[in-house]
C-alpha cells in the first residue's frame, strides 16, 4: 500500500484536472464485485462512462506505474447540511415548517385549481401544526419558515404564509370541558399532596375519521420556490399505488430512500403528540423509509409519478396519504 500511496501522490494533481474526476484515495482493486488483495488508487467520478464516450485526453489510464486503478462513481457530492439551510428557490426535499413546529419536509410545489397560483404542499402537522381549525394552533395566514425552525428558521426565513389546510380531528384529546378542567384542578389540588409529582388529567374521547394530513401554503414571491425536488427531479404526473410497488422520497431528514408498498385501504391510529391520537383511514403502507423530520415528502413511484404524501411512521413502517385524495381535498393540482 506504501508504494500505492506514493504513486498516487506522484499523479494526483494530474488526476483531479481530468473533467469527471472529483477526488482520488486509496483501496484494493474490485474486480467483478469481488475485493482483491491488490492495492489500487481509487479514483472517484462523477459518472461512470464508456471509454468510448470519453476523448484519450479524458480517460483514466488502467495503470498508474506499476499500480492499477479503480474507479468508483460518487454522483454530485454536497454538503447534507443543504436540506437544512435556507435557500432561495427552496425545492421539495428541504426543511419547512410552521413558526410553531420544529421541521418538517417541503414536498411539492402544486397549483390553485381556480387562480393556477403556485403552492407549498406539506403535512397539515408540518404547515399548520396539527389544528383542526378550531384549537387555536394555527390559522390561515400563520408565517411559514425554510427553514423550519429547529433548524434555525425565524422571522427573517419566512417563505410563505398558511394558505388552506385539511383539519386533522383527533379521536383523544386533553377535554375543554369548562366542568371536566374544574374536577381536573379539584382532584389535582388532593393528588399534590399525597403524590406531588402525579398530575390526574381527563381526555376526551371521539370517533373521528381523517383521510389526510396535508396543507398548502402560499409563497410570498413565487421565485422564492422551484418545482425540482431535490435530488430526485421533476414530477411526472400521479399514478396509484398498487402492492409491491417501489416508491422513493426526498426528505429533510433521510435524502432519498426507497421502500415497497405492503399494504392499501389501511386504517390505523397515529400518535399526533403527548395524550393524543388520530384515526385515518384508507391509507398506503410501506416498509421503513422515514426518520422524524421527513413528514411531508412527496412519494413517487420509480417512473416520478407522485403517488402520496408521507406523513407518520416508525421504525419498521411508513405511513402515506393516497395523492388522489390530497389534491382533491385541498383543490390543488400539479
Amino acid at each position: 500500500m506504501l508504494r500505492a500511496e506514493r504513486i498516487l501522490r506522484r499523479y494526483e494533481r494530474k488526476l483531479l484536472r481530468l473533467e469527471n474526476v472529483v477526488g482520488t484515495g486509496l483501496g484494493y482493486k474490485i474486480i467483478e464485485g469481488r475485493i482483491t488483495n491488490e492495492p489500487a488508487v481509487i479514483v472517484l467520478v462523477r459518472k461512470k462512462k464508456p471509454e468510448r464516450e470519453l476523448p484519450a485526453s479524458q480517460v483514466v489510464p488502467k495503470k498508474l506505474d506499476e499500480v492499477y486503478t479503480d474507479i468508483i462513481e460518487v454522483g454530485d457530492v454536497r454538503l447534507l447540511t443543504a436540506r437544512t439551510q435556507k435557500t432561495r428557490p427552496a425545492m421539495p426535499g428541504m426543511s419547512i415548517g410552521h413558526y410553531k413546529i420544529t421541521a418538517g419536509t417541503f414536498g411539492a410545489v402544486v397549483r390553485d385549481q381556480i387562480t393556477g397560483e403556485p403552492l407549498i404542499l406539506s403535512n397539515n402537522h408540518v404547515l399548520a401544526n396539527a389544528s383542526n381549525g378550531r384549537d387555536g394552533r394555527a390559522a390561515v395566514g400563520d408565517p411559514i419558515m425554510q427553514p423550519g425552525p429547529y433548524d434555525g428558521g425565524g422571522p427573517e426565513d419566512v417563505i410563505a404564509h398558511l394558505y388552506r389546510f385539511i383539519p386533522v380531528e383527533k379521536d383523544v384529546t386533553h377535554s375543554r370541558c369548562p366542568i371536566a378542567r374544574r374536577g381536573e384542578n379539584l382532584l389535582n389540588f388532593f393528588v399534590r399532596m399525597i403524590r406531588p409529582d402525579y398530575r390526574v388529567a381527563f381526555m376526551k374521547h371521539r370517533a373521528a375519521y381523517n383521510l389526510v394530513d396535508a396543507a398548502v401554503a402560499k409563497p410570498i414571491n413565487p421565485d422564492y420556490i422551484s418545482p425540482e425536488i431535490l435530488d430526485l427531479g421533476e414530477i411526472r404526473g400521479i399514478a396509484e399505488p398498487r402492492i409491491g410497488m417501489t416508491l422513493v422520497k426526498s426528505g429533510r431528514t433521510s435524502g432519498v430512500s426507497k421502500s415497497e408498498v405492503k399494504a392499501l385501504n389501511v386504517k390505523i391510529r397515529v400518535m399526533m403528540g403527548a395524550g393524543e391520537e388520530a384515526t385515518f383511514y384508507d391509507q398506503i403502507l410501506t416498509g421503513p423509509m422515514a426518520q422524524p423530520g421527513d413528514s411531508g415528502s412527496l412519494v413517487l413511484n420509480e417512473n416520478m409519478e407522485a403517488v402520496g404524501l408521507l406523513f407518520a411512521g416508525s421504525d419498521l413502517v411508513t405511513l402515506i396519504n393516497p395523492i388522489s385524495a390530497v389534491l382533491k381535498l385541498l383543490k390543488v393540482t400539479f
